[in-house]
Order: C-alpha cells, then sequence, then structure tokens
C-alpha cells in the first residue's frame, strides 16, 4: 500500500495545500481570476446587451449607427480567439496592472474574453421578452429606467441567470487556459506542474478540482434560476 501511494501520489503530497504552488493557492487563484473577471465582464456583457436591444431599430431609443458599432465590437470580440486575446491587449494590460504574468494581470484579458459572449447572451434574453409587456409599460407612462428594470430585468432574471452559470463555467475554462501562459491557477497546477513535468497524480488531481468546481457552479445556478422562475 506505500508503495503503491509513493507511486502514484507521492508528487501530490509534495506539492501540498499551501505555499506558492501548493493546491489551495492555486484554486484560490482560479476563484480570484473566475469571480475577478466575471464582475468586471459581466458589468460590461450586461450594459453592451442591454445598448444593443436599446438602440435596435425596434428598440426603446433607436439609433442605428450606435447599435450597428456595438454590434460590429460584440463580433469581433466574439471572434478572436483567447490566447490571441490575451496576446494583443497584453499594452493594455501592462498600463492596468504593471505587470502581464500571474492572477490579477489575467483579470484584463479574461473579462474582455468573456464580456462579448455575454453581451450576445443579453441581447437574446431580453429580445425573447413578450413586447407586449413592453407596449404595456409604455401605455402606463413608465420610463425608460422603470422598463430595463422592471420589464427586462425582472421578466428575464432566472434566463440571465442561466446565462450567467454558463459564462462562469466558461470563465474557468479560460482560466486554465490563462494558466498555461504564466495566470497561475488549477490551470497551472495542471499543465506545468502536472503534465509539463511528467506528474499525472497532480495534472488528475488539479483537473478534478475543475470539474468539482464547475459542477458547483451549475448547482448553485440552477438553483437560482429555479427559485426566480415566475
Amino acid at each position: 500500500m506505500q508503495n503503491w501511494f509513493n507511486l502514484h501520489v507521492q508528487n501530490i503530497t509534495v506539492l501540498g495545500w499551501g505555499g506558492d504552488t501548493g493546491f489551495g493557492t492555486a484554486l484560490w487563484e482560479t476563484l480570484y481570476m473566475t469571480l475577478g473577471s466575471a464582475l468586471i465582464g459581466g458589468i460590461l456583457g450586461l450594459a453592451f446587451g442591454l445598448s444593443l436591444v436599446l438602440t435596435a431599430p425596434k428598440g426603446l431609443n433607436p439609433h442605428p449607427r450606435l447599435f450597428k458599432l456595438l454590434d460590429l465590437l460584440v463580433s469581433i470580440g466574439r471572434a478572436i480567439p483567447f490566447i490571441i486575446m490575451v496576446v494583443v491587449i497584453s499594452p493594455l494590460t501592462q498600463l492596468i496592472t504593471h505587470t502581464t504574468i500571474g492572477p490579477t494581470a489575467a483579470l484584463i484579458p479574461l473579462a474582455f474574453g468573456i464580456f462579448p459572449f455575454f453581451a450576445r447572451q443579453v441581447q437574446v434574453v431580453l429580445l425573447s421578452i413578450d413586447s407586449g409587456k413592453i407596449e404595456a409599460a409604455n401605455s402606463y407612462g413608465a420610463t425608460h429606467f422603470d422598463i430595463i428594470w422592471d420589464v427586462y430585468l425582472r421578466e428575464g432574471r432566472a434566463e440571465l441567470i442561466r446565462i450567467s452559470t454558463v459564462s462562469l463555467i466558461s470563465l474557468v475554462g479560460l482560466t486554465a487556459m490563462a494558466g498555461v501562459v504564466g495566470a497561475g491557477g488549477l490551470g497551472t497546477t495542471a499543465i506545468v506542474t502536472g503534465y509539463q513535468r511528467f506528474q499525472p497524480d497532480v495534472m488528475w488531481l488539479a483537473t478534478l478540482m475543475l470539474l468539482t468546481l464547475i459542477l458547483i457552479i451549475q448547482f448553485i445556478g440552477d438553483w437560482l434560476a429555479k427559485h426566480l422562475q415566475h
């Protein structure tokens, strides 16, 4: 038993939970990157998604030129692969964080990588809301803010939770990819420490931790969406 343990999971024991490269540190870095970039990307995505709906030809405040510009920016953002995004915006990352390595530096490309995806999903959710409810609110003299808050966001809250869950899960995957280029987290542990250094036990445990994190996010998202559904 001791021989089997030493053969198969010795590297896990050596790496440990704490320290600069331990599993606990890697988990914390992954959570930090995921939640931090989700906050930034979520705000940008919601703002862009709402603006796309409001400035559309049949929106509350039609503005064809602004709509086309926002639509183009979202489409371009979605088309750029994440690894290329990291490189392309590295000067901006350096300007904001004064470094291009580590979890804090990763927040910038992660936010820019997720917000176009989230913005398009927000647009789809809000456009699916019954137009009759919007017309009814207009007929009662509701302001644009009232319609945005009480109709768009309140009626679409369950679906917004669902797309937020999908976006968070995508972000976990992006943090793993960012780990390959020096961001840290479980991605770095799995690929750099586990795979590249021929430590499969480390790689599999880091992968299992990522999978567990994704399942937890999915469970919480489904629970919230179910309880917010009309």
